[in-house]
């Protein structure tokens, strides 16, 4: 055979076998975060609604999200991203933040503010 019908078939095959297997890891990585949706998580859909996890049909294949109040319905395809839980870290209170140290406050005077003559 000759080759230059051989190398653009192989070369075919190639980008083929490479596109399914992005699609293939894009598929697993849309059933995992189909898996790890529990409620109370926050989401993001395709459409770009921002809203929580009210209740998770997996039967049905389908999500109840809350967004302010108002309980939609969503396809599981439908969940783009998982927002992730923030951290808890101890906070300190403004107020301890504001004080001023005994160790740098000066006392104003009145001399201070009285040229000399």
């Amino acid at each position: 055979m000759n080759l230059n019908l051989i190398l653009p078939v192989i070369l075919i095959v190639g980008m083929f076998w490479f596109m399914n297997r992005q699609q293939k890891k894009q598929r697993e990585a849309q059933q995992e975060r189909q898996n790890s949706l529990e409620k109370g998580s926050e989401v993001v859909t395709i459409g770009g609604l921002h809203a929580v996890v009210s209740n998770v049909d997996t039967a049905n294949k389908t999500v109840d999200l809350d967004a302010e109040g108002v309980i939609l319905t969503f396809d599981l395809a439908a969940i783009r991203t998982i927002k992730p839980k923030p951290e808890l870290t101890e906070q300190k209170t403004a107020v301890e933040d504001l004080k001023p140290s005994e160790e740098n406050t000066e006392k104003i005077t009145d001399s201070d503010n009285n040229p000399e003559k």
